[in-house]
Parts: structure tokens; sequence; C-alpha cells
């Protein structure tokens, strides 16, 4: 029975993929980010519990990338074509519905555009999947982190509104750079330390935990605007340290 709980807790991951991709259709940004964070929550420990427990599996390595696809995948790309669609009917000429026997389906193409997220981060799990060098770290933006660096867009618009903030995601030629460049850090040649914890020593552990404490400290005196900083940093912090030594 034990040997299940790392996949219960993967499935737990997928149940609030579920809700925040009801939520994201739905236009309920800022619900469907809580959702994601607490997928991700659970994503973060099902390996850790399964390592705990002696229960890693084929089937658990399957069920936590369908899990992430979900989560991390089709949720991002949702909320940036929502983002987008915002975005285009503010501006004369762009907006538009489509009449299919008579069932308006009112939303701008370009909108659409938002979802090459989804299919990058598809190709970015599936490319893990079958990748041997991605043990110690990873190649590429890890899903996770790229669904919380979309999802900070409707966040900081929320709950900090300020002018240039406002104006650059309410954009979409930022939102359409936006898009690209989280397609290109999702499966781009760029080696990043592995953020899952074999075990909570600080030997081997050093960067993980250093990385955290930035968090914590970014996400206090800056909230929400300190996502995409956070990203930054591990970005850098990668480039400076080699990840196999994290």
């Amino acid at each position: 029975m034990t040997k299940q709980i790392p996949n219960l807790i993967t499935l737990l991951n997928l149940l609030c993929g579920s809700i925040a991709t009801i939520l994201a259709v739905q236009n309920h940004l800022v619900l469907a980010a809580l959702f994601v964070a607490i997928g991700i929550f659970f994503d973060f420990f099902d390996g850790l519990a399964a390592r705990l427990l002696n229960a890693k599996s084929e089937l658990g390595l399957q069920l936590d990338s369908l899990a992430d696809m979900v989560t991390s995948g089709l949720v991002p790309g949702i909320v940036m074509v929502q983002l987008l669609n915002n975005a285009l009917v503010s501006k004369d000429g762009f907006y538009g519905s489509w009449d299919v026997e008579n069932h308006i389906f009112e939303y701008p193409m370009l909108s659409f555009i938002g979802l090459a997220i989804t299919l990058a981060s598809c190709y970015r799990l599936a490319n893990f999947n079958v990748d041997d060098r991605q043990t110690d770290s990873f190649i590429g933006l890890p899903t996770p982190a790229n669904a919380l660096l979309v999802l900070s867009l409707p966040l900081i618009l929320e709950y900090q509104p300020v002018e240039i903030f406002v104006e650059l995601f309410t954009n979409m030629w930022f939102l359409f750079a936006f898009t690209v460049l989280s397609c290109f850090l999702l499966n781009a040649n760029l080696e990043l330390f592995a953020l899952k914890f074999k075990n909570f020593k600080l030997d081997g552990n050093k960067t993980r935990f250093g990385f955290l404490l930035l968090c914590i400290l970014l996400i206090v005196f800056l909230k929400f605007i300190a996502i995409p900083i956070i990203m930054l940093s591990y970005i850098l912090i990668s480039f400076f340290k080699k990840p196999s030594h994290a």
C-alpha cells in the first residue's frame, strides 16, 4: 500500500491541474494560479516520497509527466490565451468571432498563439523522459517553473497593478514575445540545477537551500513581482554554478 503513496500524491497534482484548467477556461486566472501552485507543491514531494519509501517505478515516472502536462503545460497555455484575448479585444481591428453553424466562438485567432506554451511544454516533458542527461540536473526550464512564470502575470495584474506592469502585461506584443521566450526557455540547451531534494541534508543541497532562502526573501519583500526575478535568478545561479555539483 505504501508503494502507491507517491502515485497518490502525483494524482493530487493532476486533480489540482484539472481544476485549474476549468478555472482558466472560465477566465478565473487568480484561482487557476492558486490550484497550479498547490499542484506544483504535490509535484515537488511525489519524487521525494518515492525515494523515501523506495517506491520509484516506471509507472510513477509516466504519471508524473502526465500530471505535469496538465498542471504545468495545459493551464499556462490557456492562461496565456486569456491574457492575449484580453489584450486583443481592447485593440480595434483585432476582435472577431467564429460562427460555426451559428455557434459563436468569440476569440480572436491570434490569441491561440498562447497555446504554443502548451505544445512546448509537451515536447519538453517527452524529451525529459528519454534524455538520460537529466538525472541530476535539468536541460531547459522545468515546466513547473515555467508555469509559475506565466501565472505570475495575472497575479501581478490583480494584486500589484503598478502602471508599468499593467501596460506591459496587457500589451499584445509583449505577450507574444513572452510566449516565444517561454517556449525557448523550456527547450533551450540550458543546464539548470534540479530543484527536487533527494534528502534534506545540507551536504549536497547547499545550492537548493540557498535558492529557497532567496525565494522566501524575494517573495516577502516583493510579493508576486518576485516570481519573474526568481526565475531569472534560477537561470543565473545555474549558469555560474555547475548543476551536477549542486
